[in-house]
């Protein structure tokens, strides 16, 4: 197992999701690897934790990544939330990324969770996708 395409997914994730227009739409280009310091959007997405475990086989050093996205508003409802999930699910799943090293061998929805957080005030939707990698 390795864990060096986990960097390449990560800006081939971000780099996709920033240049969707259908997603721009919703949140602009409010997409963050590390969330800035002050006030935030109204809604954002944000990347998430990852899991990784080797996926190795006969054809060379590979891995299955399990990462999340979430979709954070302060906004009233889960409307305007759902539409984003969905624009990040358009973008994500089936997506054939490049990658800087390595190759993306597939990337597919896995679950989403939909929750109210902080006192309910904030809605978050945790979409969590698996990516299989090779590092050829």
């Amino acid at each position: 197992m390795s864990y060096v395409i986990s960097g390449p997914l990560q800006a081939a994730v971000y780099d996709a999701l920033l240049a969707d227009s259908a997603l721009g739409l919703i949140v602009g280009t409010a997409i963050y690897d590390a969330v800035p310091a002050g006030a935030l959007p109204a809604i954002h997405v944000r990347l998430g934790g990852e899991e990784a475990r080797d996926a190795s086989d006969g054809s060379g050093t590979g891995a299955l990544h399990r990462f999340t996205v979430s979709i954070i508003t302060s906004r009233p409802g889960f409307a305007q939330a759902k539409a984003a999930a969905a624009a990040v699910c358009d973008v994500l799943h089936g997506a054939d990324l490049t990658l800087s090293r390595g190759r993306l061998v597939y990337l597919r929805f896995e679950r989403a969770r939909a929750a109210r957080v902080e006192t309910a005030a904030t809605r978050q939707i945790d979409l969590r996708f698996a990516a299989r990698v090779q590092d050829d």
